[in-house]
């Protein structure tokens, strides 16, 4: 009885298989081999004769150059909250982080320095970094008075950005410190996602440092993610040195650039939503825009999908993309496809052994990322047992993906969510609670993770 049961198994296992080599993408890769891109799905098989729904990935790993002077040049502006909440170690450890930050850069890179308060102030006007000097005196200048006037600061520093963008080999950044809420000029999330939004098609990303417990997450978040950067939530100022580094990291590592995926899906596949990421669909047809490649990295979008009945032992081509992006080392305009099929299979064995537990990973993070964002706005609107209610579900969809396909990293994610829920319907939310909700989970949704070859 035993041996039947293990042959049948191993049948089951052994067609899985063959069913998954013969799924498999079709990937490609630009001629310098910087950046490849993928077309994954969360399972190569998929039930026969029934309505299913199903994850599709798309993926873009990012090779490091090989050599350091390889990179774009970069044209930065360093916008700096100066007003009086700043007062004190913030500000101390504002100029050792923004000092560190002018030493990793090189003689031909662009800087500018704008600081705000109640006004806005070009302490540096964008030009070539040189010796650094200039620059170094500025930043150890800088003292704090006033209000906080946000965004204009921001539009002061991609003002300076605008000077030096003819020139197409830079990548365009404004990195943005602040503690307090903007209390002078525009104000809320809407109007800064809104800047955002339009700096983004202009190629300028804006990446929100937010200091402290004073800041408005909500406003800094928006802000950076409608304009494709990074966002950080930094409690104590010890920190800022470390979260500069890490964010030059990224600025000093761009390989490609107005990035365009476009994602066509035959007849019999309907795409549903993009998963954790605004994107846009239409039809048959799905769309993203991403600003910046990082070398070292992946970068990837998530769509669920609805897929029609097909008989067992069918084929489908279930996704067709096209990445289209500059190449940020020769300014070389580049197109990139790639395709994916699946099998369909009446054994459920080789169903679950087709799974690919790493998309079912990366959909599980987005999907409790979501989540995060969901209880922090029905907490706001005083609506808490709704709030764990929606984490409690998203949790338990996660542990039923693990626990039906043995993926035990689903179950150790599902596990921390449902508690925080619990914490959620007792306590509601703290400010430090609320902004590392935020942070975490802009980070995220923006479906960037290192590791890449």
């Amino acid at each position: 009885m035993k041996n039947t049961l293990f042959i049948s198994l191993a049948v089951a296992l052994l067609g899985a298989m063959s069913l998954a080599l013969s799924a498999k993408t079709v990937t490609a890769a630009a001629p310098a081999g910087l950046v490849r891109l993928r077309v994954d799905v969360d399972r190569a098989v998929l039930p026969a004769n029934t309505t299913e729904k199903t994850i599709v990935k798309i993926g873009l790993d990012c090779v490091r150059p090989p050599r350091r002077d390889m990179r774009p040049p970069v044209n930065l502006a360093l916008v700096i909250d100066r007003s009086g909440s700043m007062a004190g170690d913030k500000i101390a450890k504002a100029r050792e982080a923004a000092l560190e930050a002018v030493q990793r850069l090189a003689p031909d890179d662009i800087v500018a320095l704008v600081v705000y308060d109640t006004t806005v102030q070009t302490l540096v006007p964008a030009q070539r970094v040189g010796d650094g000097r200039r620059l170094e005196r500025a930043i150890r200048g800088i003292e704090v008075a006033g209000n906080t006037a946000l965004y204009g600061g921001v539009a002061r520093g991609a003002d300076e950005v605008r000077r030096h963008m003819e020139d197409r080999r830079f990548v365009n950044r404004v990195i943005l410190l602040s503690d307090g809420l903007a209390n002078v000029g525009p104000s809320s999330p809407e109007e800064l996602g809104r800047l955002g939004a339009s700096l983004v098609k202009e190629g300028i990303s804006v990446t929100t440092i937010g200091l402290g417990l004073g800041f408005n997450e909500d406003l800094m978040t928006r802000l950076a993610q409608r304009s494709d950067g990074n966002t950080y939530f930094v409690e104590h100022s010890a920190d800022l040195p470390r979260i500069f580094a890490a964010e030059l990291g990224d600025v000093l590592n761009v390989v490609a650039r107005r990035v365009v995926i476009e994602i066509e899906f035959p007849m019999g596949v309907r795409p549903i939503n993009f998963v954790g990421r605004d994107g846009v669909i239409r039809g048959q047809r799905a769309e993203l825009t991403l600003n910046q490649l990082y070398g070292g990295q992946e970068k990837f979008a998530l769509i669920e999908v609805e897929v029609s009945p097909s008989r067992p032992g069918a084929e489908l081509e279930i996704a067709q993309a096209r990445v289209r992006y500059e190449d940020a080392l020769n300014q070389r305009a580049t197109t990139l496809t790639a395709k994916r099929s699946v099998q369909f299979s009446a054994s459920q064995a080789a169903v679950v052994a087709s799974a690919d537990h790493k998309v079912q990973a990366d959909w599980a993070a987005n999907t409790l990322a979501v989540a995060k964002d969901e209880a922090v706005a029905l907490v706001d609107a005083g609506q808490r047992d709704q709030a764990a209610a929606k984490m409690r579900q998203r949790a338990d969809e996660v542990r039923a993906m693990g626990s039906a396909y043995g993926n035990f990293a689903l179950q150790e994610a599902a596990a921390p969510a449902a508690a925080a829920a619990d914490r959620v319907e007792k306590e509601g939310l703290g400010n430090v609670e609320r902004k590392n909700y935020r942070a975490e989970s802009a980070a995220t949704r923006s479906q960037q993770s290192t590791g890449s070859p």
